[in-house]
């Protein structure tokens, strides 16, 4: 593994992640919106009914939206784990070391505290 390797792997982590709050915000922001439409259920008028017929259309748009990015982010997920899983038995010795690298970074952040 060299060092692009690397640093494509360490974008790649921050992406999901970016992207998996991203996703996280998106689920509170529809909820919220579905509350919304429920607290408004009793409210007539033209203006509301279109607004309301509106905003439900846009829910379920962005939920299949998220559906699909979930998809892709758990296929991607996977696909990484698999590499790294492979990377580890090909080169288990290094792979021992970093984790212990990791672990001792980690102990000595922990003990700082």
């Amino acid at each position: 593994m060299n060092m692009e390797e690397t640093a494509t792997g360490a974008e790649t982590e921050v992406e999901q992640v970016t992207k998996k709050k991203l996703m996280e915000d998106l689920k509170a922001v529809l909820a919220d919106a579905e509350d919304l439409l429920k607290a408004t259920v009793g409210q007539t008028g033209e203006r509301i009914s279109a607004a309301r017929l509106k905003a439900e259309e846009s829910l379920k748009a962005a939920r299949a939206r998220l559906a699909v990015q979930e998809a892709a982010l758990l296929a991607k997920s996977k696909a990484v784990a698999g590499a790294a899983e492979n990377y580890v038995r090909a080169n288990p010795w290094k792979g021992v070391g970093i984790a212990a690298v990791a672990g001792l970074i980690i102990g000595l952040l922990a003990a700082r505290r």
